[in-house]
């Protein structure tokens, strides 16, 4: 199974790959919303936090030969759920209202590194 990395995203903080291509996907692990250079997070809020981990996800993304257009479905986790309309609107930045890939969001009771999102995708690849 061909590893998907880049240096343009953050690297893993555990034993696994930040995505593994098969025949005709990519699988991405979860985004969390690290400075790919720093390993800090980017900001304290929702929206810089998302924000972030959807950055991370297109560069693993365009390191496999997809885009965003190419994704099919996302799995999000939410720290607390009261977050879940200002982590639309930045969702909605990236993947639009039509079209956008099947999505399951749910609240978790805590992220790595206690980051208030984490966001993987299932892209198609040609």
């Amino acid at each position: 199974m061909p590893i998907i990395n880049t240096e343009a995203a953050p690297k893993a903080i555990g034993p696994y790959s930040q995505a593994i291509a098969v025949p005709g996907f990519m699988y991405t692990s979860g985004q969390l919303p690290l400075d790919p250079k720093t390993m800090d997070f980017t900001g304290t809020d929702i929206k810089s936090q998302t924000r972030q981990s959807l950055l991370n996800l297109q560069k693993i993304l365009e390191a496999g030969g997809a885009t965003l257009k190419d994704v099919v479905k996302t799995t999000c986790f939410l720290s607390d759920m009261n977050n879940f309309a200002a982590f639309n609107e930045v969702y909605a930045e990236f993947f639009g209202t039509d079209g956008a890939p099947a999505r399951s969001c749910v609240e978790v009771a805590r992220l790595p590194k206690d980051a208030l999102v984490e966001v993987e995708a299932v892209a198609i690849i040609k």
